[in-house]
């Protein structure tokens, strides 16, 4: 079955927010559509075999947004956790929950992105 669940997440400088995900956490950008004055109307972001999309806040059908954003929580499968972990912090993230082994098997940490989000990654990846 192909994936089928694609969060999408609001930011107030989408460029920013982009381009810190991609050195902090490691994302590949697929595309990025321009919206007016310099903003994000719409970007999506590959890890691996996942994808999230983006925007700046405001572009768009926020989708009940409003002038909200930091406020999603998402957890992203990685085979080095550590190595993540120190690329993320390396780029300056804020890490929220620092590297641990966890009863289930994973090796996960949860650091916040530059507009407050909270990400996980680990190594456990749910079937």
């Amino acid at each position: 079955m192909p994936k089928n669940i694609y969060p999408i997440l609001k930011y107030r400088d989408a460029l920013a927010a982009i381009d810190w995900l991609e050195r902090a956490f490691g994302f590949e950008r697929i595309s990025v559509h321009d919206g007016p004055d310099g903003t994000v109307a719409h970007a999506e972001l590959r890890h691996g075999g996942g994808v999230v999309m983006l925007g700046t806040q405001g572009q768009g059908d926020d989708g009940g947004f409003g002038d909200r954003t930091g406020q999603a929580w998402l957890y992203v499968a990685v085979e080095d956790a550590d190595a993540h972990h120190d690329q993320a912090k390396a780029a300056g993230a804020q890490i929220y929950r620092e590297l641990e082994d966890q009863d289930y098997g994973s090796r996960d940490y949860s650091a916040r992105d530059l507009e407050g989000n909270l990400w996980s990654f680990g190594t456990y990846a749910p079937a």
